[in-house]
């Protein structure tokens, strides 16, 4: 039988735990029982972003001993599958105890036995993903918790191809972790591996390698030769990784001036400048469009603190700072690139993109008008990496994105990639100046070309065990009672991705409803935050209007 929390919570207090998680324990159990509940009625699971969870005691909470014990379990799955001499690249980002983690992993794996490459000093997870490939590792691992508010931590798994596990290696994994019950069952000789030899830095060397790749990805040298002097941009890390390598490639790409929000250039993982360091968020770009306004910038862009997300803000014709969203960013470097692509005779038919199920159908839009081939994947970028992996030496993976933010191109990174995100969006405005146009003129064009689409997103935050269980009802109560239409047009399609023999994926909470008149709406349980997401999507002149409907009919 299972235990229950409070046996769980018993089990460390009779365990090999320090002092402090026992006080901890105790205090919980004396004065917040509900806390105690959540900390200890599940183990931390792999979701769409790997291992994460709020930092604190217990074995739902990102604290040393569910570390250890993951990285055991990860450690067992690697000894098991993998053959030969076998090594594991590990990066960090400026979390609260990011740093600890990360060395705990390196402590526990070398442990093992196997070898580990260790980022200096914190480094965005795009970097972490092109060091496996680089280093020829089996895995990899980057402490983050990416967008996440300041109390989550976690970390992401890499496989040999530099993606996010996937199906059946990240269940397998699940399993080795949950076999692990104790901190008595994990290797840990801390400082020993470096001694051994088993642990070693990565660096600089890294950094010029993975900028030199990122920036031969570049398609306009004469756009930035042209417009370098014109075009100003502030750039923001958000007290994160992109805080040195965004700046640099910029640079390198040509651009004289990229302005700073100098608080925000100081990397701390209590957030001190924003509520949450997520680009999706308004207020998270809100220091930077200051600085833009006050120095008369054109551009700003922000990524999140393991900068693989990037957000962007443009001024409008009346010469407003505007928030681009997910969506309208992709469109925007999808359109650029492939143009570029036919400029410049690449396309040949073998070229494809890649996008999730909930991200705007503009950019299947835009690539059929290049002849360019569309793959739909399920929500996360592992997915999209997954394709690029199937599809190697095969076809040409030219780009892709998903709405929340994620964008990258070319085959060097299989995760989604800020800093050459960054410089895409740089070059793309230097490419739109040639013409006469802001990127924010340009993104009016693209919707003259294929139409207006317009998104929207809805999350509803439920936390705890009584969130989890809300959100479930939720799904449960969608798929027993679907809409009947969509803003007045009637639904003709619903599909339900825990049915993968009818979609052709792998199952996954998720479902769609489609109108009449082409519009969707999206919904899933967010795979690492608590939370339940609803995603509109709207196609027509009448777009933004039927996106309000949307939200008042499912009442969000």
């Amino acid at each position: 039988m299972e235990r229950t929390y409070l046996e769980t919570a018993q089990a460390w207090l009779d365990g090999n735990f320090d002092a402090a998680t026992k006080d901890e324990i105790l205090r919980m159990k004396k004065e917040d029982p509900t806390a105690l509940e959540d900390a200890f009625y599940r183990n931390l699971e792999f979701g769409t972003g790997g291992l994460r969870g709020i930092m604190g005691v217990g074995t739902n909470r990102m604290n040393q001993y569910t570390v250890g014990m993951a990285t055991q379990g990860l450690a067992n799955y690697i000894k098991k599958h993998c053959k030969g001499e076998i090594s594991v690249c590990i990066s960090y980002d400026c979390r609260l105890r990011s740093d600890e983690f990360a060395q705990i992993t390196a402590d526990v794996l070398s442990a093992n036995g196997i070898n580990v490459y260790i980022f200096d000093a914190l480094r965005p997870t795009p970097e972490l993903s092109y060091s496996i490939r680089k280093m020829g590792a089996q895995a990899g691992v980057m402490v983050t918790a990416s967008h996440n508010p300041r109390e989550y931590n976690g970390y992401k798994v890499f496989w040999a191809d530099g993606g996010q596990i996937t199906s059946p290696v990240d269940k397998d994994v699940v399993a080795e972790v949950a076999a692990i019950t104790g901190p008595e069952m994990v290797k840990f000789t801390p400082d020993a591996g470096v001694k051994a030899g088993f642990i070693k830095k990565m660096g600089a060397e890294m950094d010029e390698s993975y900028l030199h790749d990122i920036l031969s990805l570049m398609l306009s040298p004469g756009s930035i030769s042209r417009n370098q002097d014109k075009i100003k941009i502030v750039y923001t890390p958000l007290h994160g990784t992109g805080v040195r390598l965004v700046p640099m490639a910029l640079d390198r790409l040509g651009m004289k001036h990229v302005l700073h929000v100098p608080e925000q250039d100081v990397n701390d993982g209590n957030f001190p400048t924003v509520a949450s360091p997520n680009p999706e968020e308004p207020s998270a770009l809100k220091m930077a469009i200051e600085v833009a306004d006050r120095e008369g910038a054109d551009l700003v862009l922000a990524s999140d603190p393991d900068a693989d997300r990037m957000g962007i803000a443009v001024r409008d014709n009346d010469g407003k700072m505007v928030l681009f969203n997910g969506n309208q960013t992709a469109a925007l470097m999808t359109y650029y690139i492939l143009n570029r692509w036919k400029e410049l005779g690449r396309l040949d038919g073998k070229q494809y993109i890649v996008k999730t199920i909930v991200t705007s159908e503009l950019l299947r839009a835009i690539a059929n008008s290049f002849g360019v081939e569309v793959f739909n994947v399920l929500t996360g970028f592992k997915y999209i990496a997954e394709v690029v992996k199937a599809n190697e030496g095969k076809k040409t993976f030219v780009c892709g994105g998903e709405e929340s933010y994620g964008f990258n191109v070319g085959e060097f990174v299989r995760d989604k990639d800020a800093p050459v995100a960054c410089c895409t969006i740089a070059e793309c405005a230097c490419w739109a100046a040639d013409q006469g146009l802001t990127l924010f003129q340009l993104m009016q064009k693209i919707y003259q070309e294929y139409g207006v689409y317009r998104e929207g997103l809805v999350s509803l935050v439920r936390k705890g065990k009584s969130g989890v269980e809300e959100i479930a009802s939720i799904m449960s109560n969608m798929r027993s009672n679907p809409p009947k239409d969509l803003a007045g047009s009637p639904v003709v399609k619903v599909i339900d991705y825990n049915q993968p023999e009818k979609t052709g994926l792998p199952k996954s909470n998720v479902l769609q409803f489609f109108s009449e008149e082409g519009d969707v709406v999206s919904v899933r349980p967010s795979g690492t935050e608590p939370k339940i997401k609803f995603y509109f999507g709207a196609h027509g002149s009448d777009a933004a209007s039927k996106i309000d409907t949307l939200k008042k009919q499912f009442a969000l």
